[in-house]
């Protein structure tokens, strides 16, 4: 994915995300009729419900961080390389002050207003440190799980925070320019930037003293369509040493995960029918402990990644060129699986 695609991803989904922040606080508020009770839970629900559509549709593009916070965490996990850190928070603060306009055009509100809504003291910086600390910790979760933990984490942090849980220095900026439910006034929001990156901090520093996650390697496996060998790899490697290392595959010309690896993987008891194919250039700004090239195209035009990487070429031959009855593709495909058992146990 290249880096425009990514920054897009970024300014775009932040946008909505403060659209929807600011946009839900103005309905809340006017049909509330004076309840703040009701239109703060108008607030939150719509928040948390969006937030987790949002992560959903822009994931596998740039990460859905949507927060500088989150983007520094992941570029010190070295998730991101540091290098694109300034591109990411850029891109996230221009889509947030974005949304608040958006939010406020749709509104009939005036493009950007100076808050005058009041959020300081101790026990609101306390819950922004709070709040952005327990954000961190709930993005720790499967995978497959983050965008619903965070979605009803924040729908809930709204309410057991003092200061309804900002927990993104991007929106508390953009939420400066607007003078309706959900904004805060500028004066306050160097106080709250600071809490919620001191909260990111202590969360990050928690689960790098932790330990498993943090002490992962990343090892990224590599072909030319990301279809069999580089899948199969994948598969393998997890199910073996899924505790040591965290598994990616990805291609050079990605294509679709052939049926006959997702068979013959079936038949030893691993699913990797959830896969997908991927490009490599999904992964260009990532570092990895580990490449690994399992064919000679790949390893021809295998991209240099930041970091630390360590090398390693298995070249296997690709079951899919094999020809004839389903039976004789299948065989093929187990004899390539078989290998690359072999060879995975050697690094296990």
């Amino acid at each position: 994915m290249t880096l425009a695609r990514r920054l897009a991803s970024e300014a775009t989904g932040t946008a909505l995300l403060l659209a929807t922040v600011v946009g839900s606080g103005i309905m809340g508020d006017r049909l509330s009729g004076g309840n703040i009770a009701i239109a703060l839970l108008a607030n939150s629900v719509a928040t948390g419900a969006v937030l987790v559509a949002l992560i959903l549709a822009f994931s596998d593009v740039s990460g859905a961080h949507f927060n500088p916070a989150v983007t520094l965490a992941e570029a010190w996990r070295r998730s991101l390389t540091w290098r694109l850190v300034p591109a990411y928070i850029a891109a996230q603060c221009a889509g947030a002050v974005a949304g608040v306009a958006a939010a406020h055009v749709m509104f009939g509100e005036p493009l950007f207003q100076a808050s005058r809504h009041a959020r300081s003291g101790r026990a609101q910086l306390f819950s922004e440190f709070v709040a952005t600390f327990g954000l961190l910790v709930v993005i720790r979760s499967r995978p497959a799980a983050v965008p619903f933990a965070i979605g009803a984490y924040i729908t809930g942090a709204y309410w057991f925070t003092a200061s309804t849980s900002f927990a993104n220095p991007a929106v508390t900026l953009a939420r400066a320019a607007t003078d309706t439910f959900a904004g805060i006034r500028p004066a306050d929001t160097p106080g709250f930037i600071a809490a919620q990156l001191a909260g990111a901090a202590a969360a990050t520093c928690l689960f790098a003293w932790l330990g498993p996650m943090q002490s992962k390697q990343r090892v990224l496996i590599l072909c030319t369509g990301n279809s069999a060998r580089s899948q199969m790899a994948e598969g393998l490697l997890r199910h073996h040493a899924g505790d040591r290392y965290d598994v990616f595959s990805a291609g050079t010309k990605p294509s679709v995960v052939r049926p006959e690896a997702i068979a013959v993987m079936r038949e030893i008891g691993i699913d990797i029918s959830g896969h997908r194919s991927k490009s490599v250039d999904e992964f260009a700004a990532q570092e990895f402990d580990y490449v690994i090239t399992v064919c000679d195209s790949a390893n021809r035009a295998c991209p240099v990644f930041p970091g630390k990487t360590r090398r390693l070429h298995w070249p296997f031959e690709d079951p899919a060129a094999v020809a004839g009855t389903e039976e004789r593709r299948l065989a093929a495909f187990r004899g390539v699986r078989d290998q690359i058992q072999q060879q995975i146990r050697t690094i296990t």
